[in-house]
């Protein structure tokens, strides 16, 4: 049976986002994650409908009054309560396949990125969705541990990951690689897997997710982080991954076009300094637009220019993110994208119900 995992630039029904309770870690942050979220939903909302899990009726009832204010067409907005430990929807979201022509959403395992953190909620979040109605086709409980944040694919049957993530004892004890590639074959349609040994950033909770290091952009093209300081610790390591990507071959042997994203300046955290992971790789594709996370660095600038020149017929739209690195995550990490065919009409309201 036919089968592929969806790249990201596929034509997108919807970007999905999980909206944070007063009960999670960004309650000391929470107006200002909130501000985010709302100008992220606003951005997505130009070019195709959002999808938000929200914790609880009055929460989705403030957000539907909120954004009905700021003129969002209503069919561009979903709200289903689902409560969550966390607001990271790559790792928690579904991936969608297509097999024999027919889509299918596949639910994997969440941990917490090995057991870090509670992540139970989010672990049962995508099939609380679906009960709600919110798909459109089957979801698949998967039995392996995978984060979407993990994996990137060119559409093609290749798949870009780390070993750091993949491989390591906190996510699937007993699996060495040949057995991950085998899995990843058989539910993901998976004919090559490249695996990045090097490349890390600091505050990084998940292991090195490769959707913070370098990211497909087309079949041909991986945009990646590139350190131009030699005195940054990170600079061995990430010129060492620089050299495997430009070692990595296409299924037919071509070299990979690379674009090199630029390096900020350390981003620490205002309490107590500690380096967060700010990442211009960790940007999310979508229907005619490409959203850029900044971070108010002078390299903004340049981090958008190289993405304008790898994605010419998109629109490069900037999402200030300085607050989502407070978590240690970035603007990829909040979503995940539904392809076509995979969001359920919008249910009509009872008589005298709100939308």
């Amino acid at each position: 049976m036919a089968k592929r995992l969806l790249p990201e630039w596929a034509p997108q029904d919807a970007v999905q986002l999980t909206w944070p309770g007063p009960d999670s870690d960004w309650a000391p942050l929470l107006a200002c994650i909130e501000a985010t979220l709302e100008s992220l939903v606003m951005a997505i909302g130009r070019y195709q409908a959002v999808l938000v899990a929200v914790p609880d009726a009055a929460t989705r009832a403030r957000l539907a009054e909120r954004f009905a204010r700021r003129g969002l067409p209503a069919g561009r907005l979903r709200l289903v309560v689902a409560e969550a430990d966390d607001t990271w929807a790559r790792d928690h979201g579904p991936l969608t396949v297509m097999q024999d022509g027919a889509l299918r959403l596949l639910d994997y395992v969440f941990t917490g990125w090995g057991g870090k953190f509670a992540a139970a909620r989010d672990d049962s979040l995508t099939r609380r969705l679906a009960e709600a109605g919110a798909f459109a086709c089957p979801l698949v409980s998967r039995d392996l541990v995978l984060e979407g944040g993990a994996i990137d694919t060119d559409g093609e049957g290749t798949l870009l990951t780390t070993e750091a993530c993949l491989l390591n004892d906190n996510r699937n004890p007993g699996l060495d690689r040949a057995a991950i590639e085998a899995r990843l074959a058989a539910d993901l349609g998976v004919s090559r897997v490249l695996w990045l040994r090097h490349g890390y950033l600091e505050g990084d909770d998940t292991d090195s997710h490769v959707d913070t290091l370098a990211r497909f952009c087309d079949p041909s093209t991986i945009a990646y982080v590139h350190c131009d300081d030699p005195a940054d610790p990170h600079y061995p390591a990430l010129a060492a991954m620089e050299a495997e990507l430009r070692a990595l071959r296409r299924a037919d042997g071509a070299p990979y076009r690379l674009v090199a994203l630029p390096w900020p300046a350390a981003c620490r955290d205002p309490e107590d300094g500690h380096r967060l992971p700010a990442t211009y790789a960790n940007f999310l594709i979508i229907n005619a637009a490409v959203l850029v996370p900044v971070y108010g660095d002078p390299a903004d600038r340049r981090a958008l220019d190289a993405l304008a020149g790898a994605f010419p017929d998109r629109d490069i739209v900037p999402i200030d993110c300085s607050t989502v690195i407070r978590q240690h995550g970035s603007l990829h990490c909040l979503t995940m994208q539904l392809p076509r065919g995979t969001l359920a009409p919008a249910p009509v309201p009872a008589e005298g119900e709100s939308p």
